[in-house]
């Protein structure tokens, strides 16, 4: 073990980061380069830009659950996570390759569906995203104790992907997205490939909860598929939604009117209501209870934001007319890089800290609320690249918790042994809220005429997200847990 490691030096924590930082940078370039690149390449309509979005959180329906669970039963090439992370990493790098040649692909194919190998590109992409995201994250939870050491992992973690992310908006903005996607798909295979191997995993996962939250846990080796469907009840209504919209999207096949939406979204505010009005600890308490809490909490808010990331261009476009596809592919990457800028600078450097005055729950909940506010504004005030840019900053606080706190509030409410499969199950909160923005949301904003809507939706869904916050229990023993021999590396 490096004595970086040993110590949870400041350095350890950059290397320890870099592995997700990889498949952030990929994420980053899939944001920033996608939805441009299939609308104006390639001549695809707003729908069918969502519908090749909804292959990503397919993927990581799968992905993520699949590789969480196998990984923390798993020793091979003297890791745990480290397999799933090389091979993610690898594949990452030649699907972004292939992004800028979907034609070319086609037509070596012999095929002229576009989007046929647009929705395979996609699927391999993030499938093989997904396919490192869950180890990158769990790795960090795997070798830092419970407490503020590990949430400092989190808070590290995004501020260094963060600030790749920023400078992957920036070179779509100085340059072009054509750039951003060559020199990404090398960046993503070195710090995926290289990292890995100067990080000691631990041989074996031990439960190191609290006991006063031991008891919300589920019982070791459940992992049944209903034991898993149980875990993640209060996104039933997310999951039937799901698999309804693909099946009408692939098929044509639909239920007059909204019937089986108006269903999905009562079910939904039944289960999640349910969910977060449970007694998490003490006697009483429900088998993870708390990490239902985060799952209904978390959703809302991927609603949000994956709305925001899919629909921006189509948003910009309405309400700057004006501009040519290359000027605004540049106005959607500077507001990325910008959002990113902010999210890059906050968790490590202003969360972590606020994180042990008021809490991890606390903090993030008000950083929700801040977005929801900024969304509102984009609504009423977002009609000039200067007044999208300014309100895209106060975004990026919200962004900031997003992507780092609930990582460590969730870690600290299952069983340790099992942290890839909860991992994975997490994930869930975030891919099944997505596949609702790519295909509600899509068809919504599509047929809207005043694409102001997005932002509604936005600005609705994060409010709703930060109240369901308020119910989540802070765990007891955020300011007082040890860190290993040798302290730690503030």
């Amino acid at each position: 073990m490096l004595a970086i490691q040993r110590n949870l030096t400041n350095s350890f924590y950059a290397l320890l980061s870099l592995p997700s930082t990889a498949m952030g940078f990929a994420l980053s370039v899939q944001i920033s380069a996608l939805s441009w690149i299939l609308s104006t390449k390639y001549q695809l309509k707003i729908e069918e830009v969502g519908l090749v979005w909804a292959a990503g959180p397919i993927a990581g329906i799968f992905g993520q659950v699949i590789i969480g669970l196998i990984s923390d039963n798993v020793w091979f090439w003297n890791g745990r996570r480290r397999p799933f992370i090389l091979i993610g990493g690898v594949l990452a790098g030649l699907m972004l390759l292939a992004l800028p040649n979907i034609d070319v692909i086609s037509g070596a194919m012999g095929s002229g569906a576009i989007l046929g190998v647009a929705i395979t590109v996609a699927l391999t992409l993030d499938l093989a995203i997904n396919v490192s995201f869950n180890p990158t994250r769990s790795i960090i939870a795997d070798v830092t104790p419970e407490g503020d050491k590990r949430t400092k992992g989190y808070t590290w973690m995004q501020t260094i992907s963060g600030a790749f992310g920023v400078g992957a908006y920036a070179i779509g903005a100085i340059w072009d997205n054509y750039v951003l996607i060559y020199f990404g798909a090398l960046l993503v295979f070195l710090l995926s490939f290289i990292p890995p191997f100067f990080i000691q995993e631990p041989r074996h996962l031990g439960q190191t909860a609290s006991d006063a939250q031991a008891s919300a846990k589920a019982p070791s080796g459940s992992n049944s598929l209903w034991d898993i469907l149980k875990a993640i009840q209060p996104l039933w209504g997310f999951l039937i939604y799901a698999i309804y919209g693909m099946t009408g999207r692939l098929t044509g096949w639909a239920v007059p009117g909204y019937i089986v939406e108006a269903l999905c979204l009562a079910l939904t505010i039944g289960l999640i209501v349910q969910a977060l009005l449970r007694k998490e600890t003490g006697a009483g308490a429900a088998p993870l209870a708390g990490f239902k809490k985060v799952l209904a909490a978390h959703a809302f808010t991927w609603v949000g934001i994956q709305s925001m990331f899919v629909y921006m261009f189509a948003y910009v476009q309405d309400k700057l007319p004006q501009l040519g596809d290359n000027d605004m592919g540049r106005v959607v990457s500077i507001s990325f890089l910008i959002l990113n800028a902010v999210g890059a600078l906050l968790p490590a450097f202003l969360l972590e800290p606020l994180t042990r005055r008021i809490g991890r729950v606390n903090t993030h909940m008000a950083c929700i609320a801040i977005m929801a506010l900024g969304y509102a504004g984009i609504w009423v005030m977002g009609t000039s690249p200067a007044a999208i840019y300014v309100l895209m900053g106060i975004l990026g606080i919200g962004w900031a918790a997003t992507v780092s706190l609930p990582f460590a509030i969730m870690s600290q409410k299952v069983d340790q042994a099992r942290m890839g499969l909860y991992m994975g199950l997490f994930n869930l909160s975030v891919v099944l809220p997505q596949l609702v923005a790519s295909l509600g949301v899509g068809q919504a904003v599509g047929q809207a005429p005043n694409k102001s809507l997005l932002f509604i939706i936005c600005a609705v869904t994060l409010g709703v997200s930060a109240l369901s916050w308020f119910f989540v229990q802070e765990p007891e023993n955020h300011e007082q847990m040890a860190a290993p021999a040798g302290g730690g590396g503030h």
